[in-house]
């Protein structure tokens, strides 16, 4: 890293990381040979579509299918994928491949990256990174590949079965199902058990994050063995996906599952509950949905994935940090219990400042648009909130929104993928606050 990198703080190296990856994003997007119909496309909307790919989120202005060009798609794709793993796991693999020397400073911003808690065996685990992402999406691309095959010449089986594995492990949310009908995504495959089972489990597995994969390789089922952040994540995850399936499946009876097989119920509603957790595709209308789904699904996807994972949100740990906080102080305790161990308080610090920030820029998002347009606030919220944890979710009011609109959700989802907390802490740069104490007085709170 040369002298003018190291003058730089390592949260402002992601960040100007990631807006480098969407400038180059762009460029190459807006040029005719990416849309079918061999035309510009508008800035505006090539920026929108760049980062929604880099920050691995999967709201689109234009059908990926229709709009888009195989060249324009595979620029997609690669912006997916890179946004995913996260532009310094890749860059350090290469170092590794051409056996560079991998300095301090590099694996503290790698560390920063993928959010690991401990800068020893980084690269050890950059390694078990690339290794898994390939194993899991070549697995996941061979099996749709199969299925889409049944149904489709072969050539463009594997194509849709690689498109469709990377953006699933990914989260990612963009899809290629346009072709029958724009924006339908899975709708077609709602009953299909292989395709949306394979689907959730890429979602799962790249959502819980990458030292949660090296803890289980590590310790294999032995559950008690795990790390804290382990159990917390696998614990809060299971009981989001199949506490929130079991509410869509109550909420939507009479509405878009009515009329179904009870098994192709239970499947959209487990799909539906997965999915939520920042993946962005779907299998009933998203727009159709209950006020009562929709608000659940702005939770799940408020709270997302896991730290250090291909998902977005404030994070489960965040979640449940904040949860057994609450708790605590309810039974007037003093210290905060999970699993037999304390936390941190520097953990309930930042979990306490990551729920506060992303709140605040959601709630002003949310004012921004309603002042701008005339739609169901429920709708925007749905829409924000599918930004801002890069989810890709939408009622379908994307493609009606204004500039400023777009620039505002643009900014969510940019947000979203380097971290509220990553971006708020670039802006401080190198400053480092005197160690003074003022005076303390109580104050009244609740």
């Amino acid at each position: 890293m040369g002298r003018a990198g190291k003058r730089l703080t390592q949260t402002q190296m992601i960040v100007i990381g990631y807006v480098l990856i969407i400038a180059a994003g762009t460029f190459l997007l807006i040029l005719p040979v990416s849309t079918r119909e061999g035309i510009f496309t508008s800035p505006v909307d090539a920026l929108f579509t760049a980062t929604s790919a880099s920050c691995v989120t999967g709201l689109v202005i234009a059908d990926t299918f229709q709009h888009w060009s195989v060249f324009g798609q595979t620029v997609i794709l690669s912006l997916i994928q890179i946004g995913g793993l996260g532009f310094m796991t890749i860059g350090v693999f290469f170092a590794i491949i051409l056996r560079r020397k991998i300095g301090l400073w590099t694996r503290g911003t790698l560390q920063e990256s993928v959010n690991i808690m401990q800068v020893g065996g980084i690269v050890r685990l950059v390694k078990k990174i690339i290794i898994g992402t390939l194993f899991f999406e070549g697995t996941g691309a061979l099996i749709l590949s199969w299925r889409f095959s049944q149904t489709m010449e072969l050539g463009k089986a594997v194509y849709f079965g690689i498109f469709h594995s990377i953006s699933a492990f990914c989260n990612a949310g963009f899809d290629l199902m346009g072709e029958e009908a724009a924006y339908s995504s899975f709708t077609s495959y709602s009953g299909d058990w292989v395709v949306n089972v394979v689907l959730m489990l890429l979602i799962i597995i790249g959502g819980i994050g990458f030292f949660v994969w090296n803890d289980i390789s590590i310790h294999k089922f032995h559950f008690r063995k795990y790390r804290l952040h382990t159990k917390i994540t696998l614990f809060v995850t299971a009981v989001l996906i199949f506490g929130g399936a079991a509410l869509l499946f109550v909420f939507e009876q009479g509405n878009t599952i009515e009329g179904r097989p009870v098994d192709e119920q239970i499947l959209c509603s487990l799909f539906g509950s997965v999915t939520a957790r920042t993946a962005g595709f779907n299998t009933v209308d998203t727009g159709a949905l209950t006020d009562s789904s929709k608000i659940l699904t702005i939770i799940l996807m408020f709270i997302g994935g896991s730290p250090g994972s291909t998902a977005g949100g404030i994070k489960t740990t965040t979640f449940a940090v904040l949860l057994v906080y609450v708790h605590a102080n309810l039974r007037q305790k003093h210290d905060c219990d999970i699993f037999h161990r304390r936390l941190d308080n520097g953990a309930i610090r930042k979990a306490s400042a990551v729920m506060s920030i992303n709140l605040f820029l959601s709630v002003m998002a949310v004012l921004i648009i309603v002042t701008i347009h005339t739609i169901d606030a429920t709708d925007v919220a749905f829409e924000v909130v599918s930004a801002m944890g890069t989810v890709g979710m939408s009622t379908g009011i994307t493609r009606e929104l204004g500039n400023v609109a777009k620039f505002t959700l643009i900014f969510l989802m940019y947000c979203g993928r380097v971290g509220s907390m990553t971006f708020a802490l670039s802006l401080r740069g190198h400053k480092v606050e005197a160690p003074v104490r003022e005076p303390a007085e109580q104050i009244m709170i609740g």
